[in-house]
């Protein structure tokens, strides 16, 4: 009689702490959630829209998800959760249609039920490996055991390409593969030990890219689609702290040309258009290769005039069977005279489309507050901000997935000091979708314990493989293939 009292006391305790919606109170609100995945457009395949309740005090929820073109799936628990290959299975058959989510959140013992939203499945295929991208604090100091990772976009899985473990005191970015392909990847390390590596067709070579003709060594790097050439920018960077509460940091360059590396024969081609007493910065090929698009800026008196930086979008030809660099520079947005900043230029690799950076000042935009993207009509030249992406927050660092039809972007709209990264798509008429962050399997518990800013991200079509004891030993020597000039 004892053991039956006990058992039916387990079942009314375990009906009173029930995780299922019972009698629910209705809400004509769509619930909030974290991330806000409400209404956003994803590609197939891409890892679980898994969220928190926005609320904390919401100690447990349950989702139910519907195909508009069949299918379902459920999660139950402290946060939605959902199955990897179900998630894929679902999304994969709803591709150019919708996913339903029902959500209920139990606060204080009671339930309730919110209306109903809706997460678009596109018809354009995300079929990139994932994305790379430097995770660093947000000071940008080395000895935080900052690194480049790679994260697979269709799971949670994370993994680093190099951190500053392997390669202690160094600092490292301008980690660039080819229009996403990773076998022809450049890489710049600063300081003691310094050098730019250039992996072509997978075998890495170390090299000193400054010479008597050039200022220092090549940084921000593009590849040409042919991978014989890839250009860089030759500057030094600098930082100045505020003290201030409407603004904490300014970056700037007291020089900077753009010479472009053919890897070929290890020679740097030089261009008097290249090579001025402005600041030319942030090259970027065209799809076909046969333009140069980069950003210029009058000298000024930085950090004193750090105002008075505006930069320009321009554009100068290149012919690729000669090495050479043509005459004329086009201006196709005059910063002076707009009274903005035009950077970071990045034509999609279809030619469609060119996205870039446009703020109040600077060439570095990550750390301007007003710093939006927008885009251009390579056709028309139409221009036009991206309302659907930007926020009251620096958008910066974009680039293009290799079917041109996804872009990853950063973003600091969360709190105004930390980047995370966004995706959105673009479809043949240059409409762009409401953004989305990057998936995470428990988001809150990810992003609230990480104190890394999101740094250079870009797609890869492939996981990429680089050799890091090789850099190791590499970093650690002072053997480097000189460079010369062309």
């Amino acid at each position: 009689m004892r053991q039956i009292h006990i058992i039916i006391g387990c079942l009314l305790l375990m009906a009173a702490c029930s995780q299922s919606p019972e009698h629910p109170r209705m809400s004509g609100e769509e619930p909030a959630i974290y991330p806000d995945y409400v209404g956003v457009t994803i590609p197939a395949g891409i890892a679980p829209l898994n969220f928190n309740m926005a609320d904390k005090e919401i100690d447990h929820v349950d989702v139910t998800v519907k195909g508009s073109r069949g299918g379902e799936m459920h999660a139950n628990g402290s946060w939605a959760d959902f199955d990897l290959e179900e998630w894929h299975d679902l999304t994969q058959e709803n591709i150019g249609g919708y996913l339903t989510f029902s959500v209920c959140g139990r606060k204080d013992g009671e339930w309730t039920q919110y209306k109903d939203f809706k997460v678009y499945v596109s018809s354009f295929a995300l079929d990139d490996y994932g994305l790379t991208y430097r995770r660093i604090p947000p000071g940008y100091e080395v000895g935080g055991n900052i690194g480049i990772f790679q994260r697979d976009i269709h799971s949670f899985d994370e993994t680093p390409i190099v951190q500053e473990s392997a390669l202690p005191g160094r600092c490292f970015n301008c980690h660039t593969p080819n229009r996403t392909d990773p076998k022809w990847v450049t890489l710049q390390i600063r300081g003691e030990g310094g050098g730019t590596m250039v992996q072509v067709d997978g075998e890495q070579r170390w090299l000193n890219t400054k010479t008597d003709s050039t200022k220092a060594a090549g940084s921000y790097a593009y590849w040409h689609p042919s991978g014989n050439y890839c250009a860089y920018a030759v500057n030094t960077v600098h930082q100045s702290f505020f003290t201030g509460a409407k603004s904490n940091l300014e970056v700037y360059h007291r020089f900077s040309d753009i010479a472009v590396l053919d890897v070929r024969s290890d020679e740097l081609i030089l261009s008097p258009q290249l090579q001025t007493e402005d600041l030319e910065i942030f090259p970027a090929f065209s799809h076909d290769g046969r333009t140069l698009y980069y950003s210029s800026s009058k000298p000024c008196d930085v950090p004193a005039d750090y105002l008075k930086v505006k930069c320009s979008l321009c554009a100068i030809s290149f012919d690729a069977a000669t090495g050479s660099f043509g005459q004329e520079v086009d201006t196709l947005l005059n910063g002076r005279d707009l009274d903005r900043s035009f950077v970071l230029a990045r034509p999609s690799y279809d030619g469609r489309w060119l996205m870039y950076c446009v703020s109040s000042r600077s060439n570095f935009p990550v750390a301007q507050k007003d710093a939006d993207l927008w885009m251009m009509n390579l056709e028309t030249r139409e221009t036009r901000p991206l309302t659907e992406v930007n926020s009251g927050f620096s958008e910066s660092y974009h680039n293009w997935s290799s079917n041109s039809h996804w872009f990853v972007f950063s973003s600091k709209r969360e709190d105004g000091t930390y980047t995370k990264l966004y995706l959105a798509s673009v479809d043949d008429q240059g409409r762009v979708s409401k953004p989305f962050l990057l998936p995470q399997r428990n988001p809150r518990k990810y992003y609230e314990s990480l104190f890394d800013a999101y740094n250079v991200p870009d797609f890869t079509k492939t996981k990429v493989h680089v050799d890091v004891r090789e850099m190791q030993r590499q970093v650690n020597s002072d053997k480097r293939i000189q460079v010369k000039i062309k």
